[in-house]
């Protein structure tokens, strides 16, 4: 059975996911700050995190860096703050998914779900060759190779390092200045164009319909997700 540590300190909202995600099944914990909700991750060990960031003892970015200095659990955050940067800083720090408040439950409960299959490990793994399948394509990251239609893709460099950091993130919405740091270097953060040409070839290279992408998702302002 699934177990969820949610972290908020607003009762209502707690009352409302403990109710709708007991009746659904989940095995389900609840902090009302930060230094309870560590505790309770290194106790229970939680499947999926939801964590608000508006805590009265530690600022939820700083409980995303302690969950991550020793789990890799999905952390769904879910905030009243609406603005780009804050949602970047959270995602920059370890976090999956965002979602702002008010929020329908049902959205919720769907990007929880894809969070805990995204959790599950990536196909493949044999004499260290690991390989993606979609739809579409096959990405053999061990031989950095990519396959569409019987065929291998051509790609440059570039296109295959920005590919690999999504595909390693499978399902992870990865912030735009995690990717350009990743992909050209830290001195970059900021050349978000980048990103939109080396996306768009991609898209063109991957994608069966490049203008209604299926597996390079853009979430406006904040980064990229590949899902399978």
């Amino acid at each position: 059975m699934t177990r969820v540590l949610v972290v908020d300190d607003e009762p209502q909202i707690v009352r409302a996911l403990v109710i709708n995600l007991k009746a659904r099944k989940y095995e389900v914990d609840s902090a009302p700050d930060g230094a309870t909700a560590l505790k309770l991750a290194a106790e229970r060990h939680p499947d999926v995190v939801v964590l608000d960031l508006g805590l009265p003892d530690l600022d939820g970015v700083e409980v995303i860096k302690g969950l991550r200095g020793w789990t890799r659990v999905p952390i769904i955050v879910l905030s009243a703050r609406h603005t780009s940067d804050e949602k970047v800083e959270a995602l920059d720090a370890g976090a999956d998914d965002y979602v702002t408040k008010p929020f329908g439950m049902d959205e919720l409960l769907a990007r929880l779900r894809a969070a805990v299959r995204r959790a599950e490990p990536v196909g493949g793994a044999e004499d260290g060759v690991v390989v993606v399948e979609t739809a579409d394509f096959t990405v053999d990251l061990a031989a950095k190779k990519v396959h569409r239609d019987g065929r291998d893709v051509r790609l440059t460099p570039t296109e295959w390092h920005l590919l690999e950091v999504l595909v390693r993130n499978g399902g992870r919405l990865v912030s735009q200045k995690q990717l350009l740091q990743e992909v050209w270097g830290p001195s970059y953060g900021t050349e978000t164009n980048y990103l939109r040409v080396y996306m768009a070839q991609l898209r063109r290279k991957l994608e069966t319909d490049p203008s209604h992408p299926r597996h390079f998702v853009t979430e406006p302002g904040m980064g990229y997700r590949f899902e399978r």
